[in-house]
């Protein structure tokens, strides 16, 4: 089976692993508490393995299921060890201390700026589906939409690979300045759900293409 590794253990990278197990992927988990990576590993079952932050990563894709500022240390950490894998960049790079703009400039993106500090072969994916969805697999009887950006075929292709064995519907989006519109839409998103206003939402919502 192929293998993906997730760096980071909190929800986001719970719900890409479960994904990731549907599609009969082995899982490697890394975090810097390498006890903390274990127990993660522990409850989400068989095909999961764990290590620490630092060493040099299973998959062929690696999954950054951290919040940009730590996802930017670790790829430059990890320098040449990226070169030729495929690195996933999940982040929303809001401002959370206001909630009301983004954190990298405009004419630019997260996805951007991180591809910028690593020769690995960087793709926008799973930044606008909710942790609580990927769990589940879907969103009210709805599969999943996945939206894709990275200007590498053969990188954008097995995340969409990966996706569609993992029960979601990939969609690549384009090239990946497309991750601009893609974290500004999401930040949208994310504040209809902190909204009061839109008591349902939840953080449980889910993007869908329709047509």
């Amino acid at each position: 089976m192929n293998a993906i590794t997730i760096i980071g253990t909190g929800n986001m990278a719970r719900g890409i692993a479960t994904r990731a197990l549907a599609a009969g992927r082995i899982v490697e988990l890394l975090n810097r508490d390498a006890d903390k990576a274990a127990a993660v590993a522990a409850e989400l079952g068989t095909n999961v393995t764990s290590g620490t932050v630092g060493q040099a990563p299973a998959g062929d894709i690696v999954v950054l299921a951290l919040p940009f500022d730590a996802a930017k240390e670790v790829v430059t950490s990890y320098g040449a060890t990226l070169a030729g894998k495929t690195v996933v960049d999940i982040t929303n790079p809001v401002n959370f201390e206001t909630f009301d703009s983004l954190v990298v400039a405009p004419g630019t993106s997260a996805a951007e700026e991180i591809a910028a500090l690593t020769p690995g072969n960087v793709v926008k994916a799973f930044n606008t589906t909710f942790a609580g969805a990927l769990v589940a697999g879907e969103t009210e009887g709805q599969i999943l939409d996945g939206f894709i950006a990275g200007d590498n075929a053969d990188a954008t292709a097995a995340v969409a690979s990966l996706m569609t064995d993992g029960g979601m519907r990939p969609i690549v989006v384009g090239a990946l300045k497309r991750s601009r519109e893609l974290e500004g839409f999401q930040f949208v998103v994310m504040t209809l759900q902190a909204n009061p206003a839109f008591e349902t939402f939840n953080w449980n919502t889910g993007l869908k293409i329709v047509g």
